[in-house]
């Protein structure tokens, strides 16, 4: 999992810290917002009361911003995708050899998955490759 960090995330990995008091150094770039991954016991922790941190964080970015579990293998990467991409939904996914496949469902579906330009999808294939180091598929 050996990615290089930019200034740009850097900031937002300081202004997460500063903000919650959790340390983290999984911050992702998905459909125009940051995701935080942080361990699943801290996970309230960083959302704060009522959800005050990601309150914070967002209007100091003017992004969306989602905190969610990080990944413990790749048992989880059903709930890890899941999380990610909502509120969009898939009917399931499978993991063959070096290949994750989701598979949409319907065909607004897999257009939201996909995204205008196929940014959506070679955003998640980014984070799919980043975390799990397989190739992803949609169907």
């Amino acid at each position: 999992m050996v990615k290089t960090i930019d200034m740009q995330t850097i900031r937002h990995l300081n202004l997460f810290e500063n903000v919650t008091r959790v340390n983290t150094r999984f911050c992702l770039k998905y459909d125009n917002g940051i995701i935080f991954c942080v361990p699943k016991s801290l996970v309230l922790k960083a959302v704060g009361r009522d959800g005050e941190n990601i309150r914070k964080i967002s209007m100091i970015t003017k992004r969306r911003v989602k905190i969610i579990a990080k990944p413990r293998g790749i048992e989880d990467v059903k709930y890890f995708i899941g999380s990610v991409i909502s509120p969009i939904t898939f009917k399931n996914i499978d993991v063959r050899g070096n290949e994750i496949i989701i598979t949409a469902g319907g065909i607004q579906n897999k257009a939201a998955l996909l995204g205008r330009n196929k940014q959506r999808f070679l955003d998640l294939q980014r984070v799919v490759r980043d975390f799990f180091e397989k190739e992803l598929r949609i169907v």
